[in-house]
């Protein structure tokens, strides 16, 4: 395992030195080689579009899947960019930031500011941009080979940004950091595991979703937004977007807030749809002795039938 990080860590400092355009083109060639070889990603990814776009007809979706996988190559390998080259240069892929006028408005406040950074574009770049703006700290998962926890947190952590595992102890130090007036970054859309979480539409269809996003902005009063870089055409680089969050995800009741969630996740997807990672199993999710919602099979169809929960705050 040693050997193996050597060698991603020799690789991600390689690809450093590449140009945008070349890493993103070997993304689309890794998007040609999961739809060929019917991989799970694009199987998943597949099933979701199915779900969540059922107005397009079968050569539409069909192309928004390319276009989606290709995307999910694009991210994978750069990686190489963001974590490979200095700072400095990476922030200067950023072409244009909207909405940055919330962000001084919400620290003005001095309440602390909570990001919810769906995965959605370059994430990484916005973890980067995210610390030249304000102390910041990140919640994070421990990677599933926990040898690479180091070079997570020295890619995450390089401007400065603290970074705290996703377990008590850790979301105790986020309430602490919000009160301090500090900005607090998570990504919200990670199926909660075990029987966290609560189940609220997404798409028009029932999603186990996680409620630290709800539970940190009703106990803080923390002002919230929604934040993603989209990926501009042809390498041109980076949008920064910064988007307020519903009042209602502050609400006392984790099922309003929660959904309130949802609904600005949902909102940023349509901005930059193929961008979203739709080869995530984002509603797999089901209770001992409940009606499935969805199945994602062993080839990644939809079964029939698959209800679905309505919007409570839908006209």
């Amino acid at each position: 395992m040693r050997f193996l990080v050597f060698l991603v860590t020799a690789l991600i400092r390689l690809g450093g030195w590449l140009p945008l355009g070349w890493m993103h083109a070997q993304g689309r060639l890794l998007a040609r080689l999961l739809a060929v070889l019917g991989t799970r990603e694009s199987k998943v990814a597949r099933t979701n579009v199915r779900l969540c776009f059922p107005e397009l007809d079968a050569g539409t979706s069909q192309a928004f899947l390319r276009e989606t996988l290709a995307e999910t190559g694009k991210s994978t390998f750069e990686l190489a960019t963001f974590w490979g080259r200095g700072p400095a240069r990476v922030l200067s892929l950023v072409r244009r930031v909207e909405g940055l006028e919330h962000v001084r408005a919400a620290l003005a406040q001095g309440r602390g500011l909570l990001i919810a950074a769906p995965h959605l574009g370059a994430w990484e770049l916005l973890n980067l941009y995210l610390a030249t703006l304000a102390p910041l700290t990140i919640l994070y998962r421990v990677p599933k080979h926990r040898a690479f926890e180091q070079l997570l947190l020295r890619s995450r952590t390089v401007l400065g940004a603290e970074a705290v595992r996703a377990e008590p102890a850790g979301v105790r130090l986020l309430f602490r950091r919000l009160k301090e007036g500090r900005m607090v970054g998570i990504l919200p859309d990670q199926r909660p595991k075990g029987g966290e979480g609560v189940d609220v539409p997404f798409f028009g269809h029932t999603a186990r979703t996680m409620t630290l996003v709800s539970r940190l902005a009703h106990k803080t009063r923390a002002p919230v937004l929604l934040a993603f870089a989209e990926r501009l055409p042809r390498a041109r680089g980076y949008v920064v977007h910064f988007v307020p969050a519903e009042p209602e995800i502050a609400d006392a009741d984790a099922a309003i807030g929660t959904a309130a969630l949802n609904r600005g996740i949902e909102a940023c997807v349509r901005i930059c749809p193929t961008q979203y990672q739709w080869t995530y199993k984002r509603f797999s999710f089901r209770r001992r002795g409940d009606p499935p919602d969805l199945i994602y099979g062993k080839v990644g169809m939809l079964r029939p039938g698959l209800p679905t929960q309505p919007d409570r705050h839908a006209p």
